[in-house]
């Protein structure tokens, strides 16, 4: 008979894996959307809907996946959504008109509220003490988003786009079968009780939870964002073919995705408060240097003889460095803040991490949208990384305004079994 250990090991290995899978799944526009955009001559605007539909969805069913968690335990819930994306992936290849394209991602994104089920289910297989190294290694599924970035580009000049979804849907198959395998059932795990929606509008009235999900839009809904938006970014900015656009796009998304586990470990020894405030400085000073558009100036020389001429702008290798140091920032921050929950909400974790889980996706649908529309608008294509500072700084102002000003704050995070002052 297997370990509590065995188990715990093997639950956590399957739960990544299928958690990687299904974010490789939940990001493919971000590649595909590219031939397709040029064969339907999308705009900007609707190049960010098509690849932030699935997010949408994905955003919108973590709450009810994570109550059915709760519920139900992770296993099955897990195990129902993973064959149910199948068909919908599949068919994405037959799909000649934007709408079909539409409805097709609305369906893939149920990939997407995969996280606030496994985020549960391996929660709740850990001790308190070792939840958030847990969730962080289980978090690092985030990576399959530059999974994707490595075998769609690939796949796409050599077999073309629609050969994607033909390879995923096989890959998704082949995941559910080896999660059902190597996965365990622990009645423990399962609520005897119902969540009312009294229950859920009571959490909704807590402002601790607000201040969770705006955090969590910024960490985890501006990775998902940046990560749909960044292969087209290099191609239109740095003239890039799209194998090596997605390439070098994934030093933003690989390293973000698999640092979330040492982001764990950093909440477990430093605590979640700590973490989050650093993570949050990082990327608002690397986001700020990724602003600066390209300028050129004309200014008048001495005694009005003729006028001079320079330019400034960000060069490639400088905007990328950056954009590293924010994947970093946003990798590491996606697991601190996921450790505030389970520092204050173990007996709803699954209710509470799908509300902050659907609140950054909600973050990575609009983003793209507003990336798209932002462009389309004014023509500057650093607005985007405007757009992502000042939603930072806003993080920044209220982590300051609810946890920095006050002492007492700070040492309540030292105690989680304390309420939280607010």
């Amino acid at each position: 008979m297997a370990t509590t250990r065995f188990k715990q090991t093997s639950v956590l290995v399957a739960n990544t894996f299928a958690f990687t899978m299904c974010f490789m799944v939940w990001t493919m526009f971000g590649e595909i959307g590219v031939p397709i955009a040029e064969e339907l001559d999308l705009s900007g605007t609707q190049f960010g809907i098509l690849t932030a539909v699935p997010i949408l969805t994905g955003a919108l069913m973590r709450l009810p996946l994570g109550a059915l968690t709760d519920r139900f335990g992770g296993r099955p819930v897990f195990f129902i959504v993973l064959v149910c994306v199948v068909p919908a992936i599949w068919l994405v290849q037959f799909a000649t008109q934007y709408w079909q394209l539409l409805v097709l991602g609305a369906f893939i994104g149920l990939a997407g509220g995969t996280f606030s089920v496994g985020i549960t289910y391996t929660a709740k297989w850990f001790e308190r003490d070792r939840q958030g190294l847990a969730m962080g290694i289980f978090g690092a599924g985030n990576a399959g988003a530059a999974v994707t970035k490595y075998i769609a580009p690939t796949a796409i000049v050599v077999l073309g786009w629609q050969a994607v979804p033909n390879i995923y849907a096989a890959i998704m198959l082949a995941t559910a079968v080896l999660f059902w395998f190597f996965t365990y059932t622990d009645p423990s795990h399962r609520s005897t009780k119902r969540v009312s929606l009294r229950e859920q509008a009571r959490l909704l009235n807590d402002p601790r939870v607000w201040k969770y999900c705006q955090y969590y839009s910024v960490v985890f809904g501006g990775y998902v964002g940046v990560s749909l938006w960044l292969t087209r970014y290099y191609m239109n900015e740095y003239g890039m073919g799209i194998q090596l656009a997605a390439l070098i796009a994934t030093i933003f998304v690989l390293p973000s995705g698999v640092i979330r586990a040492f982001g764990g470990w950093l909440s477990d020894r430093f605590g979640a408060h700590t973490v989050t405030w650093g993570c949050m400085w990082a990327s608002l000073i690397a986001l700020f240097i990724m602003s600066y558009p390209e300028t050129h100036y004309r200014v008048a020389a001495a005694g009005g003889e003729g006028v001079v001429e320079f330019g400034f702008g960000i060069p490639v290798w400088l905007f990328t460095a950056a954009l590293f140091v924010v994947g970093l920032a946003w990798g590491i921050g996606k697991a601190s803040v996921f450790k505030y929950l389970s520092n204050e909400y173990d007996e709803n974790l699954g209710l509470v991490s799908g509300i902050v889980g659907l609140a950054g996706g909600v973050g990575g649908f609009l983003l793209p949208i507003m990336f798209g529309a932002l462009v389309d608008l004014t023509g500057v294509a650093t607005t985007v990384w405007m757009l992502c500072f000042g939603v930072t700084l806003v993080s920044i102002i209220w982590m300051w305004w609810t946890e920095r000003r006050s002492p007492i704050l700070t040492r309540d995070e030292r105690h989680p079994e304390r309420p939280t002052k607010i």
